[in-house]
């Protein structure tokens, strides 16, 4: 059990990682004129929103899977 969690964790970590730097790539693709477009948001601040969510939630299921881990250990 305890090595399908540890892959389970290194994946959630794995993905966090891609989406932090996807969303780094977005930021950075962004121009001035999607900065200063006052209709609603852009397409590229959707996209980096998206890639934030999906980091966050990665690193929340990352850190629940750490203290599984943790709570596993200290019952033995």
């Amino acid at each position: 059990m305890n090595g399908f969690l540890i892959f389970l964790l290194i994946i959630a970590m794995i993905g966090a990682a891609a989406y932090l730097v996807r969303g780094i790539v977005t930021f950075l693709k962004t121009t001035e004129e999607d900065l200063k477009s006052g209709v609603g948001p852009s397409q590229s601040s959707l996209k980096q929103n998206k890639m934030m969510m999906g980091r966050v939630t990665l690193q929340a299921a990352a850190i629940l899977i750490v203290a599984l881990l943790l709570f596993m250990k200290s019952g033995n």
